[in-house]
């Protein structure tokens, strides 16, 4: 039988690998995503929340269309948490997105809303801060990884 073993000097020594620095860059390019998947439990409780705060406040009946509004507002968030967990590098272009998304749902009481009350008014004023904070952060993780990256490059 041949020697199929490559002793190179020191067993387990594998810097002189042709596949090192694509490894390396595979690595650093999934600690890069790292800010980005711990900015997704917080924007999924956000997300969670505001979908669930027709029934949590009680507007349900009062407000249908506002209702359904968050409904899908906090499902959108919750799946971009999603996104921000399983494919961090994938969604940086969305956290932009979700300072709009923050913006909207503090002004949409008055635009989707019938008549909005004190409650369901401070419930999208604090949702929507916390999105638009949240997706100022998941923008910051970003640009952090961008730099880190290019760094890395030269």
């Amino acid at each position: 039988m041949a020697d199929v073993s490559h002793s190179r000097g020191t067993r387990g020594d594998l810097s002189g690998h042709p596949d090192v620095p694509e490894m390396r860059e595979r690595y650093a390019r999934m600690l890069g995503g790292r800010d980005m998947t711990a900015m997704a439990g917080p924007v999924f409780l956000v997300g969670l929340f505001c979908a669930l705060s027709p029934w949590i406040i009680h507007f349900t009946g009062s407000q249908p269309a506002l209702a359904t509004h968050n409904l899908i507002m906090g499902v959108a968030l919750t799946v971009l948490a999603l996104g921000f967990t399983f494919a961090p590098a994938r969604m940086v272009g969305l956290s932009a997105a979700m300072c709009a998304m923050g913006v909207w749902m503090i002004i949409a009481p008055w635009i989707v809303g019938s008549g909005p009350d004190e409650g369901v008014i401070w419930s999208n004023a604090i949702i929507g801060g916390l999105t638009f904070l949240l997706g100022l952060a998941c923008a910051g993780a970003a640009v952090r990884s961008g730099r880190r990256s290019v760094n890395r490059a030269v």
